[in-house]
């Protein structure tokens, strides 16, 4: 799968954006800190875009970017602020401050989506690569093996947000029968994770 783009998540909660976009083609690397990404990024930039939470541990997300901003290796550096703070001065502090964009939580993926390749056409990274995501362009494994009836009512579930405890209850087998349905069905759309699988299945309507 080639990568159309390469992305620091600068969040103590990353998951949910760390495991969607690379299904979207983007490379990902995570720091839970403004410290540990400003050693990341003295280490290697490579990053076209940070997407810099705001309420962080150790370093909050507005120091962080004063920092970036005042390095001249990395003040040209992109960065799309994430914040659960939706007041408008907020916004265009954060902007003032040098934010690139501002993107307040919680958001839909698509919305995320668009603005981070906004972000990389405005700044002309890769543009030959980067197409809108109107179409809602999708890396899809090939040779995706077919999954059973069974692995079909697992994924269902678990695209509700289902843990294992409640789909075995659901669908009345034991929580390690779950379990191995899920590692069969990461084999078989070649996912790591359950928002990989999640995010295939709907594109590929897997579970209808």
């Amino acid at each position: 799968m080639s990568t159309i783009g390469n992305i620091l998540i600068v969040d103590d909660n990353p998951k949910y954006i760390a495991d969607a976009l690379p299904m979207y083609g983007y490379d990902v690397e995570v720091a839970t800190d403004g410290m540990q990404a400003l050693q990341i990024l003295q280490k290697n930039n490579k990053f076209d875009i940070v997407l810099l939470d705001v309420m962080m541990p150790n370093m909050d997300g507005w120091q962080t970017l004063k920092a970036i901003r005042n390095d001249n290796k990395l003040k040209h550096l992109s960065v799309i602020m994430l914040t659960a703070v939706n007041e408008e001065s907020k916004q265009v502090s954060g902007l003032r401050a040098g934010a690139d964009d501002y993107i307040t939580k919680p958001f839909i993926l698509p919305n995320l989506l668009a603005r981070i390749e906004a972000l990389l056409r405005r700044t002309k990274w890769q543009q030959e690569s980067v197409k809108p995501h109107t179409e809602m362009d999708f890396s899809i494994p090939e040779d995706i093996e077919p999954l059973t009836e069974r692995e079909k009512e697992v994924l269902k579930l678990v695209a509700k947000g289902a843990k294992n405890d409640t789909i075995a209850n659901e669908l009345f087998v034991k929580e390690y029968t779950v379990k191995a349905h899920l590692n069969n069905i990461f084999k078989k759309l070649k996912v790591k994770n359950r928002t990989q699988a999640t995010l295939l299945a709907m594109h590929l309507n897997l579970t209808d």
